[in-house]
């Protein structure tokens, strides 16, 4: 198998084939969007486990060019009293440090440097089907244009075309939050810079982080009915704002006044996840990231879990000669751990599980994932690594 195609071109699909392309592999991406900047405003955060799998892919460099560090997380209740502070992490190493960053930024920087290895990226490529054959896939777009392959890997998002090819009528399933975030560069009090300060609210969840230049990034996820889509299709940031300030109000934390300086680019999403159970792969056709397993952002795991499924994919077919079993391989490894991530971060959406005290930090490891690092780690083979864990 040398002939891969990678269907999206964000975070996962990006990450995946800088790997593949690592592996030795012949890998191209299409993207639907025409450019980079989908998500532009959006901001997210790599932990520590993300990090490491960037390291493997020798994209450190790439990614902590961008955003901030976080070292430690504050944890408040709706009084504003500090619960906790603690590290987060891998908070001594630079290379593994939490990261905050504007997700466009992630993207754009990560398509730049699959460019720069030399890896074909084409936008504007939006798929409208799959054909599996007995010796290779095909891809079909809605300009008319087809692209072949011996394995097609869809990181194409919550709305997955190829998710549909392999499991028709699986969607999104609301997770029980409204999810806002914006930025203010006037938010009241000093704050330091490096950390994460999380505020359970009586009514919300709110966090927020400073960067160095003084920008607080804020987010609020807000329990109750999803936002109607045709709201999300045309925002109302202002409307947004005093339902915010007046929701986060009735707490004693710094919420409503960083939301109240807020300037107009706040945005909303809803968190929703992809039912555990749900098919990956189907011949020659795998889905990953989000395609494959979204979840509520309440972990704060998305885009690491993304970035582990394209160093483990990558390696299970470089140490794994027959493509079936590579992939039996790599699904063996992630789907306890991703789905152990979509069941944790939908309680805590749901508030059928209390936040750990460390406020976001991701769930308890399930059996077998001590092994993390040995199936994170470029230089281990794959199989030995699952037969020390079995």
């Amino acid at each position: 198998m040398t002939r891969i195609l990678v269907i999206g071109g964000g975070i996962a699909g990006t990450a995946t084939a800088l790997a593949l392309h690592k592996a030795g592999l012949d890998v191209t991406v299409h993207e639907a969007h025409p450019d980079t900047a989908e998500d532009i405003g959006a901001f997210l955060t790599l932990a520590s486990n993300g990090m490491r799998a960037l390291a493997q892919l020798d994209a450190s460099d790439v990614v902590t060019a961008l955003g901030f560090p976080l070292r430690s997380m504050r944890v408040l209740d709706a009084q504003g009293s500090q619960l906790a502070h603690v590290p987060l992490g891998e908070a001594d190493d630079a290379l593994l440090r939490y990261r905050c960053l504007r997700r466009g930024e992630l993207s754009a920087a990560l398509q730049a440097e699959a460019v720069r290895r030399g890896i074909g990226l084409t936008h504007g490529a939006r798929l409208v089907s799959v054909e599996n054959g007995p010796d290779d896939v095909t891809a079909r777009f809605a300009d008319g244009s087809v692209a072949t392959g011996d394995l097609l890997v869809g990181a194409d998002g919550l709305s997955s075309t190829v998710r549909q090819s392999i499991a028709p009528g699986v969607a999104p399933v609301y997770a029980g939050q409204s999810v806002f975030y914006g930025y203010t560069r006037s938010a009241p009090g000093a704050e330091d810079t490096g950390h994460i300060t999380m505020a359970r609210g009586s009514s919300a969840a709110f966090g927020y982080a400073v960067s160095p230049d003084g920008e607080t990034y804020w987010f609020a996820r807000v329990g109750g009915a999803a936002v109607p889509a045709d709201e999300l299709a045309h925002p109302a940031p202002s409307r947004w704002r005093e339902q915010l300030v007046a929701l986060l109000g009735k707490d004693a934390t710094p919420a409503a006044g960083i939301v109240a300086s807020a300037t107009d680019d706040i945005m909303a999403t809803n968190a929703t996840e992809i039912p555990p159970g749900t098919p990956w792969r189907s011949g020659r056709t795998l889905i990953i990231g989000d395609a494959a397993h979204a979840a509520s952002p309440a972990t704060g795991q998305g885009a690491s879990m993304a970035l582990e499924d394209a160093v483990v994919l990558a390696k299970s077919l470089r140490d794994t000669p027959d493509p079936e079993s590579a992939l039996a391989l790599y699904e063996a490894c992630r789907r306890p751990r991703v789905e152990h991530n979509i069941t944790a971060s939908g309680e805590i959406s749901r508030g059928t599980r209390a936040p750990s005290r460390a406020g976001g930090a991701p769930p308890p490891q399930r059996p077998g994932d001590d092994t993390l690092a040995a199936q994170l780690d470029w230089n281990h083979d794959m199989n030995a690594v699952t037969s020390t864990a079995d």
